[in-house]
């Protein structure tokens, strides 16, 4: 059962990651984005990780998707207009892309190691206990870098919007 869902959640995703690349309005697009962002909670919810699956869907289907919609109303984003392409994008665009694809998927099968397959519900690193763990002990250098360029950013954009304001 949970090989059927993982296979219906992962088309999904894939869905709505396609329909976020197509659609022509930005509102439309960021809806499919939090079909993305759902799904892919429910497929670390399948294997094992709650508390990514919750932060997942509090973080990045929540807070940053209403930053996205807020910015796309601020912005009074109209639909997309169509622009004329040329033939030879129009005639060779999809097969080099599927040619790119399978090369670079070949290059990366070759280069990584043989993977054991996946078994659901074995996994038991995804409880806010051990992701603390791990945050401040193996990663707590990287955590603190990450914190200060997102201090940077904030008074950067704070810097922006006020000169933008005077």
């Amino acid at each position: 059962m949970d090989t059927v869902l993982f296979i219906i959640f992962a088309v999904v995703a894939i869905v709505c990651a396609f329909n976020l690349v197509l659609q022509k309005h930005p509102i439309s697009s960021a809806l499919s984005l939090i079909g993305v962002m759902g799904s892919l909670a429910v497929l670390y919810l399948l294997l094992g990780a709650e508390f990514i699956a919750m932060a997942q869907m509090i973080v990045y289907g929540g807070a940053v998707m209403v930053l996205f919609v807020f910015v796309i109303m601020l912005l009074n984003a109209g639909s997309e207009k169509a622009s004329s392409k040329s033939w030879f994008a129009q005639l060779a665009g999809l097969p080099l892309l599927c040619a790119f694809v399978a090369v670079l998927g070949f290059f990366v099968r070759a280069a990584m190691p043989v993977l054991r397959g996946v078994r659901f519900g074995t996994w038991v690193g995804g409880t806010a206990e051990r992701i603390g763990q791990v945050l401040f002990t193996q990663y707590l250098l990287p955590f603190e870098v990450i914190s200060i360029l997102i201090l940077i950013a904030i008074l950067g954009a704070v810097v922006l919007a006020r000169k933008e304001i005077d």
